[in-house]
């Protein structure tokens, strides 16, 4: 080894050690007949002094910030006052004997510890992990998987890896697919998850599976989202909701614990989707800023309020909710604001009135009845806000009233945003309706088994035995109890409009294997970018991702995705065509 000890290692206990340290340089500073070395590697930073008749302070004329050098010298305790107490080797120094250039530092593009922008932090990844922040991140996306691990292999769990290169079976986001050379024409997809190994393997009689595995997914990329991704896959035979919930909620809280020292509260809280979707708008509810959503309709019974009445009479919905303390910001231009943005969001308008020396609102003349009976049920109380619409379409009028109460939450709230708001949201409906495909499609996967007694031709009555894992307004995870009886998955293919050969065509391995015995089994997959980013506190997953690509799915480290070799498409006989 090149080096007795690292950076981070040495104490009071170890002065006079001969000892020798590598790294990079972190700070020169000269003092006059004295320099100063700050030697920075991931476990720490330990000062170097240079007097001036040795033979290492002459080496310090040639010497760059993030340099890698090799020092060797002698531990000392430092003089009295000159201690650091903001490191941990803040008490003692290494008085250089010799320092060896190991690789010389042209200036940087920007330093460690600097915040340049993202694009170029992207670009010059290698040194934005040079810093604190970012190194501490990697390492406790490391612990994380490592607590994941230990916990999984104590419960009987088999870590079993699954296939990269797979059949494409095109239910849900689009594959990434690679060209066959062997087989022209023919393509095999990247996993946009390891589902159907892994109830196989449970058709394998492996009763419990675990595997921390990368994912794919060609889709149209979002801020915050990332081509490519890790998630943390389990599976267990044998069981039923309840037993993957409480399995679930084990790990997690072993991760709060090992990880931060923090203690969550188990069981977790459970919400049925619909009253998410009623309370708050969204099937990915962050409760800490309260502001629940309430129906008002019975305050509008009899309105003279055209625009209100219309909207009952028509059999629609009139909701809002209350928030707290806002009547200094709400005045009629930040109420303007928010009638604007509630159109945005599919709204005809907003309502709203404060409670400030009484009722005060640009609508008090025509509604002031209807305000009082809404303060009165909702328990308002001075300095109170109400912001009320109405919408024929009551989930639109749920989801955009949801997203104008999350915006504010965060623009005015952010100190109630602390800790951690762990639920469950259980009880989905099977289907939902995609405008794109003009079809019902399954809300999770078509392997979801239904709660059999919903099981209908009408698609909104059909229930999933699936549940998602909600932190702070983000979903970590979700799963689902599997079917194993053929029966019901030719019913739900079915129901999707999937006819038997397209089933056969997309599917046959899979189906070939429910004639073979099929346990009862079920599971989840978490996905670990989420995770880690909640547990550090970082508002995009691309902070605890140690190369990951932009926005719109670029690594501006290596050009991918980029052109290849003529010859290349040439072998794969595949050709391209100018768009």
């Amino acid at each position: 080894m090149l080096r007795t000890h690292t950076c981070g290692e040495l104490r009071v206990r170890d002065e006079g050690k001969h000892v020798k340290l590598c790294g990079w340089v972190d700070r020169i500073r000269d003092l006059g007949g004295v320099r100063f070395v700050d030697l920075r590697d991931r476990y720490g930073e330990t000062q170097i002094v240079c007097d001036v008749n040795s033979k290492a302070y002459e080496v310090i004329d040639d010497l760059t910030r993030e340099s890698v050098i090799l020092v060797e010298g002698t531990v000392r305790k430092r003089p009295k006052g000159t201690e650091n107490p903001n490191i941990s080797t803040g008490e003692i120094e290494v008085v250089a004997e010799k320092i060896e250039i190991l690789s010389a530092a042209q200036p940087l593009p920007f330093y460690p510890n600097e915040n340049p922008k993202e694009e170029m932090r992207l670009k010059y990844r290698y040194i934005d992990l040079r810093s604190k922040r970012m190194q501490n991140n990697i390492i406790l996306r490391y612990k994380v998987t490592r607590t994941i691990r230990n916990y999984f292999d104590e419960l009987g769990f088999l870590e079993i890896e699954t296939p990269f290169l797979t059949k494409s079976t095109p239910e849900g986001a689009r594959d990434f697919l690679v060209p066959s050379r062997l087989r022209p024409g023919k393509f095999y997809a990247l996993p946009q998850s390891p589902q159907l190994f892994k109830q196989l393997l449970m058709i394998s009689g492996f009763d419990r599976y675990f595997q921390i595995v990368r994912c794919f997914r060609d889709e149209d990329l979002r801020a915050d989202r990332q081509p490519e991704f890790t998630q943390v896959d389990v599976e267990m035979s044998f069981v039923d909701v309840e037993d993957v919930l409480s399995v679930s909620e084990g790990m997690i809280a072993r991760v709060f614990k090992e990880v931060l020292d923090v203690d969550l509260s188990l069981p977790f809280d459970r919400l049925r989707y619909h009253e998410a979707m009623e309370k708050y708008g969204t099937d990915k509810p962050d409760r800490r800023y309260g502001m629940e959503l309430q129906d008002f309709g019975n305050a509008f019974e009899g309105t003279d309020f055209k625009v209100i009445r219309k909207v009952l009479e028509e059999g629609g919905s009139v909701k809002g909710f209350v928030v707290p303390n806002f009547a200094p910001e709400m005045s009629r231009k930040r109420g303007d604001e928010l009638m604007e943005r509630a159109k945005e969001l599919g709204l005809g308008g907003l309502l709203w009135f404060k409670i400030e020396n009484g009722l005060s609102s640009p609508h008090l003349k025509h509604l002031e009845s209807e305000f009082k009976t809404i303060a009165e049920k909702a328990g308002m109380k001075e300095g109170d806000v109400c912001l009320i619409a109405a919408h024929k379409d009551r989930a639109l009028l749920n989801e955009a009233l949801g997203t104008l109460r999350l915006e504010i939450g965060k623009e005015h709230f952010s100190h109630l945003a602390k800790g951690f708001d762990v639920l469950w949201v259980i009880d989905f409906p099977y289907f939902e309706w995609s405008e794109e495909e003009e079809r019902f499609v399954a809300r999770h996967h078509p392997f979801t088994m239904p709660v059999e007694e919903t099981l209908d031709s009408d698609h909104t009555k059909v229930r999933a035995k699936a549940y998602d894992i909600v932190i702070n307004g983000y979903e970590v995870g979700g799963g689902s109890i599997r079917i194993h009886k053929r029966e019901i998955q030719e019913k739900i293919f079915q129901l999707l409009g999937i006819s038997k050969e397209e089933a056969q065509n997309k599917f046959g391995f899979f189906l070939e294997a429910f004639k073979y015995g099929v346990p009862p089994h079920g599971g989840i997959a978490f996905g670990l970018d989420r995770l880690v980013s909640i547990i550090t506190g970082e508002n995009s997953i691309r902070e605890v991702i140690p190369f990951p690509k932009t926005g719109n799915g670029v690594c501006l480290l290596t050009g991918a995705p980029s052109e290849v070799d003529e010859k290349q498409l040439k072998e794969l006989r595949i050709r391209v065509e100018e768009g």
